[in-house]
């Protein structure tokens, strides 16, 4: 590389914790940074320049891109106005508008109000959110992409980031499903679906699920060999058809008879040995990572994912969250900045989609690399999905049951990840498809996206490597579990692996038990926004340069990045933070408390913390009344947040007593009037009715082709002067082959229907 992906942008980072990430990110990626008076984290202040604020008006003279949260405790306060030619970027939990913009909340609250805390947990316990901020996670990495977005319209725009609905999204469309199915969501804790998914081993736990599906086929049979090796009776493995095996199927007797031996063979091994075991066969479990395996990943170690942030003190931290690098042989002479321009770049005109004009090529299935293509189709990008008839994407398969009247169309799930895009049927086996996609890169596409495995795009003659000495302009990005290069690269997993790998299920629970998933398995939902981010950047560096680019995004190191403070805290006290219900080292008190039943709905719960001694005080006087063991809650031992530490269950069963008589809108609107955080735990359906998403148009209504009417999530930012949205549901299986073979390509009659016949479109 020649030069950095972002080179020549200022970006001015007034931001505090729920947006520290993004100023990291946009440094990661080569514009130039500059805190103003941050907050004290080494991890997000990494990259940056430091200022105080004498400095900030001459900064804000000549910034790019402004960053900041203009609700949060200590943010400076600025006017927009300040800096009249700039991105700003303003983040805060609910949005700039709406009934609840001046809401507070933190990450608890967020992940409360999100419908994802809901989901997330042990059935007879309270909704719990990862220990560590996932909602700040998610939320700047979207308004990193989110910025990158807006400078793509190059023009000033202000981006209002909401946390609420940023958050949303990683339900993976599970509230756009409840307008059709009723199902609110609800907390599994060691299973997905009907069968367990975490395991205990004799040193730890792993993740291993007994789901059914063609890709899982070789993972069961390889357990059903392991287990049958050590001597386990195990005839409910051995005696079964895994080829069509359904856990939705099985009677209520035969998932423990399955479980036992599965428990039993676990139980008896490290998690060392039997990830070391994944690495080298089909089988698809991943050891449920702390910061100890995770420092020592041979897997990181091999791509250079860490790097000293403390060399005095011997303490690394994440590099960066992409591999990044260009053609070797493309000219790092200046290229003339008109003839540069692809043609998304000139179609500018105030009003228009920041992403008009861009047309990306993508390939792949599942979730994280199509989600992550969702935010350009979302933004005025055309986005045509290369599918084939013979192996659709895995997600219109998972859909087929005697409840699917539609086949391959009737998936929500893909339907709700693929909204807005085009579809094209091809063969990749057959040399005539290869060939018409290759042209379609050459001729058509702006940029390739793809998340297969990462020996698959080689296989077909379509790596970066190959397709580059024919188009040295050409920017690809390739998203896969473990990345393109490494030991484990091949290693198999989806989401619920990554999770594991990447720490997330370690931080995620109660002390007292399993770990669990956050649910919408958080690689596939988190990783997507850093994909995103990686692509934007490397759009806008070929417009600036005329120059390709290929980035290599693995979903376990962008996970693993999202921790970075929790890695750091631990090199420096030796001691891993792990998952610890809904409690925090800096706020008593901070959960999750039953609430009065609503109508016929029941398992109600909102999200309090206070943050300061004053905001104790305050809640303390509105309860009212006496701990368990007869301390006043306005008692001076409890005015010091050591003094609430050392009475903490008391406390919170004092808070308990009272919410649980009061409905959450009553407890919420009395303390946020307070200036105290108080949010409803949403559930699916209530986030589908909540007036904040009503206020923010963050559903569209569209009419599928076979299952009929639906809603669909927009994602958690909204651009000042550019329109976003979505005008059509996901594509059917070849919807757009006519427009693609006629128009794109040119096809005869006489050639389209020889290769027809061929194949060369199943």
């Amino acid at each position: 590389m020649s030069e950095a992906l972002l080179e020549g942008v200022l970006v001015v980072d007034l931001a505090r914790e729920i947006g520290a990430m993004t100023g990291r990110i946009l440094a990661d990626l080569g514009a130039e940074v500059v805190a103003v008076d941050p907050p004290e984290e080494p991890a997000w202040r990494h990259g940056k320049r430091i200022a105080d604020a004498s400095e900030l008006d001459a900064l804000l003279a000549r910034a790019d891109v402004v960053i900041d949260t203009p609700y949060a405790p200590g943010a400076p306060t600025v006017d927009p106005a300040s800096a009249p030619n700039a991105v700003w970027v303003r983040i805060t939990p609910f949005g700039l508008t709406g009934p609840r913009a001046s809401w507070q909340a933190s990450d608890l609250g967020i992940m409360a109000a999100s419908g994802n805390a809901y989901s997330t947990g042990d059935p007879d316990r309270a909704p719990v959110r990862p220990s560590e901020p996932a909602g700040y996670a998610h939320t700047g990495s979207e308004a990193a992409y989110a910025a990158l977005t807006a400078l793509a319209s190059g023009r000033p725009q202000i981006v209002d980031v909401a946390a609420q609905e940023v958050v949303s999204v990683a339900n993976m469309a599970a509230p756009a499903g409840f307008a059709k199915t009723g199902a609110r969501g609800r907390r599994a804790g060691a299973n997905i679906g009907r069968t367990r998914e975490i395991w205990p081993t004799s040193d730890g736990f792993v993740s291993y699920g007994l789901r059914g599906g063609k890709a899982r086929v070789p993972s069961l049979e390889t357990l059903t060999r392991l287990v049958a090796a050590d001597g386990i009776e195990a005839s409910a493995l051995t005696e079964r058809d895994w080829s069509t095996y359904n856990p939705n199927t099985l009677t209520d007797e035969e998932i423990p008879e399955m479980e036992r031996p599965v428990e039993e063979y676990f139980s008896r091994h490290t998690m060392q040995e039997l990830y070391d075991i994944a690495t080298k066969q089909p089988f698809m479990l991943a050891p449920i990572n702390s910061p100890k395996e995770i420092l020592a990943s041979e897997q990181l170690a091999s791509r250079d994912f860490f790097g000293p942030i403390d060399s005095e003190a011997g303490v690394v931290a994440p590099r960066i969250f992409a591999t990044i690098r260009g053609p070797e042989t493309h000219s790092t002479a200046p290229v003339d900045a008109a003839s540069a321009l692809p043609e998304w770049a000139t179609n500018r005109e105030p009003g228009s989609p920041a992403w008009k004009g861009l047309k990306i090529l993508e390939f792949g299935s599942g979730a994280a690399g199509p989600i992550a293509s969702r935010y350009f189709a979302e933004h005025g990008a055309t986005v045509l999905r290369v599918e084939s008839k013979a192996r659709p994407d895995f997600l219109r398969v998972y859909a087929l049951g005697p409840k699917n009247p539609h086949g391959l169309e009737g998936s929500p799930l893909f339907d709700g990840l693929n909204v807005g895009k085009l579809d094209v049927s091809f063969n990749l086996k057959h040399p005539d498809a290869i060939a018409l996609v290759k042209r379609l890169i050459l001729e058509w596409a702006d940029a390739v996206a793809e998340n297969f495995a990462p020996r698959a795009m080689r296989g077909f003659g379509l790596d970066y490597d190959t397709l580059i000495q024919e188009k040295p302009d050409l920017v690809m990005i390739s998203a896969c579990l473990n990345g393109q290069t490494g030991p484990h690269k091949d290693y198999p997993g989806f989401g619920g692996q990554g999770s594991a790998l990447a720490g997330y299920n370690y931080v995620t629970g109660w002390p007292d038990r399993a770990p669990v998933g956050p649910h919408g398995t958080i690689t596939d939902s988190l990783a997507p926004r850093f994909v995103a981010a990686a692509l934007a950047a490397g759009l806008l560096y070929r417009a600036r340069t005329g120059r390709g680019i290929y980035l290599d995004v693995s979903q376990v190191e962008a996970a693993v990045y999202s921790l970075s403070p929790w890695l750091i805290d631990y090199q420096r006290t030796g001691t891993p933070r792990s998952r610890n219900g809904n409690r925090s080292p800096l706020a008593v008190p901070h959960g999750m408390f039953p609430a009065a039943d609503e109508g016929k709905v029941g398992d109600r719960w909102i999200a309090i913390a206070t943050w300061t001694d004053e905001e104790w005080a305050t809640l303390a006087g509105i309860i009212g009344g006496t701990t368990p063991d007869g301390t006043a809650l306005v008692d001076p031992a409890l005015a010091t947040f050591e003094g609430r530490q050392a009475k903490i269950d008391e406390i919170e069963a004092a808070i308990a007593a009272w919410t649980q008589g009061r409905s959450r809108g009553e407890i919420a609107e009395l303390l946020q009037a307070q200036g105290i955080e108080a949010v409803p735990t949403e559930d699916f359906g209530d986030f589908v009715a909540d007036p904040q998403m009503a206020a923010r148009d963050h559903f569209v209504e569209l009419t599928h082709p076979f299952m009929g009417p639906g809603i669909y999530e927009r994602n958690g930012f909204r651009l000042s002067d550019a329109p976003s949205g979505y005008t059509r549901t996901s594509p059917t299986l070849g919807q757009d082959q006519d427009w693609v073979l006629d128009e794109l390509l040119g096809l005869s009659p006489d050639e389209r229907k020889r290769l027809e016949a061929e194949g060369a479109f199943d």
